[in-house]
């Protein structure tokens, strides 16, 4: 159950936000809750739409782009963001379900993905204190300093989003997906 009202529409979403959320339609065909939610704040949505769409000409791949969200969605245990990115990651990304579930126990059946993704998991455990040998592993993996800042950006991205969801407790408005994972 919602704790932040989630605007019900555009049209009750603060003014300055409107623009922003008309332009989300127009390119999702439709504004997920978490997009109404952060209208709240128009600033806050204007910066998560910039640096998201930055990062979305980035130079990770999509696929490691979703594999990253979702290891970092199970590991902050954010329900309603688990559910978005399986949904991105199966339907967009063409994900399929064993690589989906690899990715949030923290890796990737693909050996280049699971580098990114590892790298992912030891930013959010160890909240950015990952050290030297963490990162000469994903340079071991062929990635190069750009794509490494990347990473790091994704992990804060999802970061913020998995935090306004639980904080707003954000109505799931994607297909539910069972935050508990077996071992």
């Amino acid at each position: 159950m919602s704790i932040i009202v989630t605007p019900s529409s555009i049209d009750a979403a603060p003014a300055a936000a409107r623009p922003l959320l008309q332009a989300v339609e127009k390119q999702l065909g439709s504004v997920p809750n978490l997009f109404r939610v952060v209208s709240h704040s128009p600033a806050a949505l204007e910066g998560y739409l910039g640096l998201s769409g930055a990062l979305g000409k980035g130079r990770l791949e999509p696929k490691t782009r979703e594999r990253i969200a979702l290891a970092v969605a199970q590991i902050n245990g954010c329900g309603y963001c688990l559910a978005a990115h399986s949904y991105l990651g199966r339907h967009i990304a063409k994900l399929d379900d064993a690589e989906i579930l690899a990715n949030r126990h923290g890796h990737s059946g693909d050996a280049k993905a699971d580098a990114a993704v590892r790298f992912a998991v030891a930013i959010v455990s160890e909240r950015g204190h990952v050290g030297p040998d963490a990162v000469a592993a994903v340079k071991a993996a062929c990635y190069d300093d750009g794509q490494i800042i990347e990473i790091v950006a994704h992990v804060a991205l999802n970061t913020l989003t998995n935090y306004v969801n639980e904080v707003a407790g954000t109505d799931v408005d994607f297909p539910a997906v069972a935050l508990p994972l077996a071992s």
